[in-house]
């Protein structure tokens, strides 16, 4: 089987590779052999030469705040719609199963219960309108496909708000970080991991396919998570020189930012644990994992 993979660079695609190559043979083009996701004409004419039988688009624009400047928003929607509509025309055109990834931000972070897959969208940023406007051109387009919606994802590969916590914990005596902004971060490596989970079985049954919710188990705020970040380096020896008191909570009102944050970006995964029969590990267990490769560095 040949599995045409989008987005190598990235966090998860870096995982991918990895968690995909059990599959089959894995292609993972970069932006000079036709895997620019802007490009949407040379896109779609690889996608269609591959011969993929599976196309796992983890490729996206995530620059939220900058998506908002006037100068930006054509990219971003032909990146986190076009595109995906292009791949899903050539997945159903070829009978593909095309892997999609979603976001929380596609809901617009009110109330404080999880949201399921039956929630109908309300983004309240370029960004989430755009995610949203991708996973609308995916479900409807006739394909076989599995929509993966997450949130909070980091990896011990590249930047991520832990690390910049840990950097922070260093250099300052007191860290301001906002505490109403619920979720639950999602590992890199859980997320490819249960991908290729869903993929096998999916091929094997396509009544499986469709929207899902996928991310750790529990939730935390941003100040609950960067407290834990905290405790665990300086419980390993780091030079912390913020006090545990000095970790301050504030509301996201005292940090504006261009693009709204969700606040409630809690997921429900009851039906992807039930279809799939999977256990997601509590956050805290990935972010630990992710953790002890850092500070090992």
């Amino acid at each position: 089987m040949k599995i045409l993979l989008l987005g190598k660079s990235g966090q998860l695609g870096w995982e991918l590779q990895r968690a995909l190559a059990p599959l089959g043979e894995v292609w993972a083009p970069g932006r000079a052999e036709r895997g620019d996701l802007s490009q949407i004409g040379d896109l779609t004419d690889m996608a269609y030469e591959s011969g993929a039988q599976v196309i796992v688009n983890a490729a996206a624009y995530t620059a939220v705040d900058k998506a908002e400047e006037a100068t930006e928003q054509e990219r971003c929607m032909d990146i986190n719609a076009g595109a995906p509509a292009a791949l899903a025309m050539v997945a159903r055109e070829t009978g593909a199963l095309l892997v999609h990834y979603s976001s929380d931000y596609v809901f617009d972070g009110s109330g404080d219960t999880p949201r399921d897959e039956e929630d109908s969208p309300g983004a309240e940023s370029l960004y989430g309108e755009s995610k949203a406007a991708g996973d609308f051109a995916v479900q409807t387009s006739g394909c076989a496909h599995l929509i993966l919606r997450t949130s909070w994802v980091y990896g011990a590969r590249g930047g991520n708000f832990a690390k910049t916590m840990l950097r922070l914990a260093q250099e300052r005596e007191e860290i301001k970080v906002v505490a109403d902004q619920i979720g639950a971060p999602t590992g890199a490596e859980l997320l490819a991991d249960v991908s290729a989970h869903m993929i096998r079985h999916t091929l094997v049954n396509p009544a499986l396919a469709g929207l899902y919710n996928l991310v750790a188990a529990g939730e935390t705020s941003w100040h609950g998570y960067a407290q834990h970040v905290i405790e665990r380096a300086r419980a390993a020896g780091l030079p912390i020189r913020v006090t545990p008191g000095a970790v301050r909570a504030i509301p996201t009102s005292d940090y504006p930012t261009p693009a709204v944050r969700p606040l409630n970006s809690r997921l429900s995964t009851d039906k992807v644990r039930q279809s799939f029969g999977l256990t997601l590990p509590h956050w805290t267990v990935g972010v630990d994992r992710m953790l002890d490769e850092v500070l090992a560095r």
